[in-house]
């Protein structure tokens, strides 16, 4: 959607986790089409992550989405993240990456979410140093097979603060590594998401679209966009500004919280996501419409 406003050709294309919506390949793209989208971003079908799907399931929903002009944005991997700690042993992740570089290439998409490892009990210099040289490690076996990683402000030593993604990226100094930033992880994070993304935001390669708010026990309630307090729609003003031109990947995470272990999307989930779809929509518009 074009936001001239800015004075920039616009964001990339609207798209959105499908497993938030609904948990077969079906019901994902079924609610993704409510919405006048045709792209995708995968991270489980059936309840399987998609570097675990078996070759002949793989094989039938690459062949699906081509059928119905679905395109794929990005993966969702589970490398790094909160269930993969800094003292864990590094090769579930090789092996994962290994297996979605062939399926990226079958898929035409080339970005891999990542994290940077959460720790176990180390000192801090110990778990910067482990997560900086897995993910060289992780960015060079990326490079040698065309795909770029993103980091995504969440789990993992990187993930809170901006002065650490920044020294990831310097660290490992490579072209397959950039970043994902989620306007939605402030909030549970306890972190202030658009002054972070203003120093992140020349190094952003996608974008992950949620909004919550903190609850009075401490605890986090996701909300449509732009109804909580994670400051979206400023995150929005700040990636047009440098001129963002990626995809805007819905995450609602009203549904499917897989942190949680809340990782089946119930018979509300298909509506919930296509109401934060029209959200965000309704804040696009509002956004190229509105005053500078």
């Amino acid at each position: 959607m074009p936001l001239e406003h800015f004075g920039t050709p616009g964001f990339g294309p609207l798209t959105g986790i499908g497993d938030e919506a609904a948990p077969d390949t079906d019901g994902q793209l079924a609610a993704l089409r409510r919405l006048g989208w045709n792209s995708v971003e995968l991270r489980n079908v059936d309840g399987t992550a998609l570097a675990d799907l078996s070759p002949t399931a793989f094989e039938a929903l690459a062949r699906r989405l081509a059928d119905d002009g679905f395109t794929v944005v990005a993966v969702a991997s589970r490398i790094g993240n909160w269930s993969r700690p800094v003292t864990g042993d590094i090769g579930p992740d090789l092996v994962e990456l290994d297996v979605l570089a062939e399926r990226c290439a079958a898929l035409g998409c080339r970005l891999v979410r990542i994290m940077s490892y959460p720790n176990d009990g180390l000192p801090e210099g110990e778990w910067a140093d482990r997560a900086l040289s897995r993910t060289a490690v992780l960015a060079d076996r990326a490079a040698r097979a065309g795909l770029v990683l993103v980091h995504e402000n969440c789990a993992g030593w990187a993930g809170d603060r901006a002065d650490r993604a920044l020294r990831l990226l310097r660290a490992v100094d490579s072209p397959a590594l950039r970043l994902l930033f989620d306007t939605g992880n402030g909030v549970p994070h306890g972190y202030d998401a658009p002054a972070m993304l203003r120093d992140l935001a020349p190094y952003v390669e996608h974008v992950h679209i949620k909004d919550a708010v903190r609850l009075p026990d401490g605890s986090t309630a996701y909300t449509l966009p732009g109804e909580g307090t994670a400051g979206v729609t400023e995150c929005l003003r700040i990636l047009a500004a440098h001129g963002y031109r990626g995809a805007l990947s819905l995450e609602p995470h009203l549904a499917v919280r897989p942190h949680e272990g809340l990782t089946r999307a119930g018979a509300d989930a298909a509506d919930l996501f296509v109401r934060a779809g029209q959200a965000l929509d309704a804040l696009l518009k509002d956004l190229a419409d509105g005053p500078e």
